[in-house]
């Protein structure tokens, strides 16, 4: 009645593995290497290759050259192809941007602007000329004058309304726009920094 019960069989002990097995297990799962594959390296967009180190000084100056001139050089196209990352302060926004394509877009007075005033003062220094030719020199710089001033008073009423009409709660000044786009209109395309994005009689 109060035997002891049987004691419950052991549980049996798990075999260990044979050397064999696990050699032919690791032989299952080859790794990509032992396959004949290669893994992929991953491509970082933007990393630059990494330069092996100069041998010495001179060559490490002279890599240092070439970098700083590589770098002036990609500044120079940037800014004068229009890219922001290099852009003066006084030019970059959307804002300048679209000043610049208004003025470049159309012929402007105030390039024959610097040309009359070149002649005028050609004149004023010789002294042997008739007085009359003195006398034509000075209104065509008048006439100009005026023009030049017309033409800005067009450009900044134009510049006024794309600009409300484009960028509504733009925080820039429209003073300082409307000078912007007077001194980009009176020098010469060719100068102009950053270059001309639109041709002459394109829709803004």
């Amino acid at each position: 009645m109060f035997s002891r019960k049987s004691a419950e069989p052991a549980a049996a002990p798990t075999p260990e593995p044979d050397e064999a097995d696990v050699t032919a297990g690791r032989r299952q799962t080859l790794s990509k290497r032992e396959q004949g594959k290669t893994t992929p390296k991953r491509v970082v967009a933007g990393r630059r290759v990494a330069e092996p180190p100069a041998a010495n000084r001179r060559e490490a100056a002279k890599k240092m050259r070439e970098r700083q001139r590589a770098e002036r050089l990609e500044a120079r196209e940037g800014m004068a192809n229009g890219d922001e990352r290099f852009l003066l302060a006084r030019d970059r926004g959307p804002e300048r941007r679209l000043v610049r394509d208004i003025v470049d877009s159309r012929r402007t007075i105030g390039t024959f602007f610097f040309g009359t005033t070149f002649l005028v003062m050609l004149v004023g220094f010789n002294k042997n000329l008739n007085p009359s030719i003195y006398f034509a020199a000075n209104a065509l710089f008048g006439v100009m004058a005026v023009a030049t001033a017309i033409d800005s008073f067009l450009i900044s009423r134009t510049v006024k309304r794309l600009v409300k009409q484009r960028f509504p709660n733009s925080t820039e000044k429209l003073g300082r726009l409307y000078f912007y786009a007077i001194m980009r209109a009176i020098s010469f395309r060719f100068i102009r920094n950053p270059k001309p994005q639109v041709k002459i009689g394109a829709t803004v």
